[in-house]
């Protein structure tokens, strides 16, 4: 006897196709605002003030063409405003808000986020690939991800770290601040693109840091980083696994990457082995909830995203133990015991996104 099927709520049927055009349609203007940030778009706006397609093109030296439908789609969605809708399509002006342009067009700005479409972008361009590891179970190595997503998770923490870091976080913290301020030597344990150890490094005029990254080309780029910075005299910067550098510092951090690591043990027994005696080893990672809940919010839904699509598949590699992004207070805890560390300190550091801990040896 067939049973009968429960009858289907049409209003939450409906609401529901509601959420998934809306997240269709926010998928197109994160690949718009890449678009023109990749192009110029932006800069060349936010310089020139207000501008039709021709002058837009001119300037970016770009296609007039393409350079309109671009400006276009970003009037209706929101992004852009047209002072004379009604003109003719190549006399139209079109300009960017000043509000967007503190968003989109200055990369040392708190206020900036035209890297983060950059990264997202990054993280699902090899959806295919990310498929077969759900299949078979392996990882995704880190440089497979290419260019987008290691240029624009750098670029997305650049603010952070040229800002806050040397600023406001590490002055919080008695015994780091005195031994910078004395000249201290700081060993930064994936280093990525080297904007927290140019951040730390203008901040204490005295201290010297050195950035350790197993993938080369972030080596490379924070090597050019440096260069092109005021301070790149005091930096200096490792192509190795952590294992591999010797040395004592007085202060070994690891920023937003431990929970990318596969195998995070043997990295945090590394820091453990490279802080002075009396040296610290600070770790930064996202601030997740202490336990699972469906009910979570935003944050946790947005970390879970990178989790599914980069950072898990990257801590499966060579077998790894799988912490993704979704890296709690436990699991560090653990991590770190196992490592050889006495405790974790959960510093008192109020940021929406990341969570400070000192790892007590």
């Amino acid at each position: 006897m067939a049973t009968s099927q429960p009858e289907i709520d049409r209003t939450a049927v409906e609401t529901f196709q509601e959420r998934v055009f809306e997240a269709a349609l926010g998928t197109f203007t994160t690949y718009a605002i890449h678009l023109g940030s990749r192009l110029g778009y932006y800069d060349a706006l936010a310089a020139e003030g207000p501008s039709t397609s021709v002058e837009l093109a001119a300037a970016t030296e770009t296609s007039e063409r393409y350079a309109r439908e671009w400006l276009e789609q970003g009037a209706v969605a929101g992004l852009l405003t047209c002072e004379n809708p009604g003109a003719a399509a190549a006399e139209r002006r079109f300009a960017l808000p000043p509000a967007h342009a503190a968003v989109l067009t200055d990369p040392e700005s708190l206020d900036y986020l035209a890297s983060l479409p950059r990264t997202v972008v990054g993280a699902v361009s090899i959806v295919g690939d990310v498929a077969e590891a759900y299949r078979t179970g392996e990882g995704i190595e880190f440089h497979e991800f290419g260019a987008d997503l290691h240029e624009g998770q750098a670029a997305l923490n650049r603010p952070l770290f040229v800002n806050e870091l040397g600023t406001e976080w590490l002055p919080s913290l008695d015994g780091v601040d005195a031994a910078l301020r004395a000249g201290g030597r700081v060993a930064d344990v994936g280093c990525g693109h080297g904007w927290s150890a140019i951040g730390i490094a203008r901040a204490y005029p005295d201290a010297t840091v050195h950035g350790i990254d197993a993938d080369e080309a972030s080596v490379d780029r924070a090597r050019e980083n440096a260069a092109a910075s005021d301070v790149g005299e005091r930096l200096s910067f490792t192509h190795a696994d952590a294992a591999d550098v010797e040395g004592s510092y007085d202060l070994v951090t690891a920023f937003e990457c431990v929970h990318d690591m596969s195998d995070p043990v043997s990295v945090l027994s590394s820091m453990h082995d490279l802080a002075a005696p009396d040296g610290t080893v600070l770790v930064m990672d996202e601030r997740v909830d202490d336990s699972f809940a469906p009910d979570a919010g935003t944050v946790e839904a947005f970390m879970y995203g990178w989790s599914v699509f980069h950072c898990l598949p990257v801590s499966m590699v060579d077998d790894g133990v799988g912490t993704g992004t979704v890296m709690r207070a436990e699991t560090l805890r653990e991590y770190a015991t196992e490592a050889g560390f006495s405790d974790v300190e959960v510093l008192p550091i109020e940021n929406e996104f990341f969570r400070l801990y000192r790892l007590v040896r």
